[in-house]
């Protein structure tokens, strides 16, 4: 990217995930809503279109592209009307195992990475816990050592893709917290096979994103080889702290795209109702609405590529990866819901979408970190004010 342009190569890029959008139509992700049903032939055809490694090295079977590129892939899936549907049914994929390529082994990585770009394997992430949500350092799912491996217990929330997962992410204290200086030290990443002896996952009933399920997550005694601890011992946070920025960018760009497929079949609607003679997008109460749901859209899209362009550059882009996440979630809201209200009692019907892009439009707005948390950070990190919390 160069400045405000993509270059020929991402564009092309853009334009074949595009392409492979086009064979799931907005029926297709309105079924699989009102099933719950997975959308694995859509997953089929990312794996096999070698989307699922982009992000991923080379050398490990990957394309060993950006986060520039992670999130304009992201992005366009969402706006082809996929939404979150499709966008979460990709984007633990796309940079999720990226904390085992920065810091795994190299027997790790030769045995992990290439099996999760072609789909044999797939994974789920286990940080959130019930009684400690934003606030990691407070986690108590622990891990102790039983010869040369471990044994793990506890409890997860919010643990997207159990139900299918072979393979779990998780973060436990294996130090006590009384017996480390900070809270953040003695937390240890371990990369393992999902158990499911050991590891029962239950789903939560929740408003959007149905064919995505979230669970709940207990853990009895999962018993883990030495082999399977991710890095160095105690230094868990700091990994999951190296993946928080690009994690904020490909959401920001995924609200984006939700929200730009709301905002066209808003226009298209305004353009094709009439009402008292003349279409309804003539006046001026449906056509700013959707005006300002656009400059919303763009600006919002514009700071999570100055956000990833500044990762790809090994600069730091935490405050710009934080504002993305957040004006992505607002901007896309807005837009969605301006989409419903523009149908008026049609935008609550099912057979014209925007309902679903509505429900979805929450979970940027709440998910990885809430909007106050961001707030929070601009206040302290850029703004030098006093910490509040």
């Amino acid at each position: 990217m160069s400045g405000f342009d993509f270059t020929e190569a991402q564009l092309e890029l853009q334009g074949g995930v595009r392409k492979l959008c086009e064979g799931f139509d907005a029926d297709y992700w309105r079924r699989v809503d009102e099933t719950g049903d997975f959308p694995e032939a859509f997953v089929a055809a990312m794996s096999a279109g070698g989307w699922l490694g982009a992000a991923m090295p080379e050398s490990l079977g990957g394309a060993g592209l950006g986060l520039t590129e992670a999130a304009l892939i992201m992005q366009t899936v969402a706006e082809s009307g996929a939404g979150f549907s499709g966008a979460s049914a990709v984007h633990l994929n796309i940079f999720g195992p990226m904390p085992i390529v920065k810091f795994g082994s190299e027997a790790q990585q030769a045995s992990a990475i290439p099996r999760l770009i072609d789909g044999r394997d797939r994974m789920c992430f286990a940080v959130t816990e019930p009684d400690s949500g934003l606030d990691t350092a407070s986690l108590t799912t622990r891990a102790e050592r039983c010869g040369n491996g471990w044994v793990i217990n506890g409890r997860k929330v919010w643990t997207t893709m159990a139900q299918r997962a072979n393979k779990i992410l998780i973060i436990a204290r294996t130090t006590p917290r009384e017996a480390v200086k900070r809270p953040t030290e003695g937390l240890s990443l371990f990369y393992t096979d999902f158990d499911r002896s050991r590891i029962t996952a239950t789903v939560i009933p929740k408003m959007g994103r149905r064919a995505i399920e979230s669970n709940s997550v207990f853990i009895d005694n999962l018993e883990v080889p030495g082999e399977d601890l991710v890095g160095e011992e105690g230094k868990g946070f700091a990994y999951l702290l190296s993946g928080l920025n690009p994690e904020r960018v490909l959401i920001g760009a995924e609200a984006v795209g939700l929200g730009r497929a709301a905002l066209k079949r808003a226009s298209d609607y305004a353009r094709e109702r009439r009402v008292f003679g003349r279409p309804i997008g003539q006046n001026q109460g449906v056509a700013h609405p959707l005006a300002r749901a656009w400059m919303g859209l763009e600006a919002a899209s514009l700071m999570a590529f100055r956000a990833a362009a500044l990762f790809d550059a090994g600069k730091p882009c935490g405050a710009e990866a934080n504002a993305a996440k957040y004006l992505g979630g607002e901007a896309g809201f807005a837009a969605c819901e301006a989409a419903v209200l523009t149908h008026g009692g049609m935008g609550y019907a099912r057979e014209y979408h925007v309902e679903r892009y509505f429900r979805e439009a929450m979970i940027a707005r709440i998910a990885p970190v809430s909007r106050e948390m961001i707030c929070n950070y601009i206040a302290e990190q850029v703004l030098d004010l006093p910490k509040s919390y």
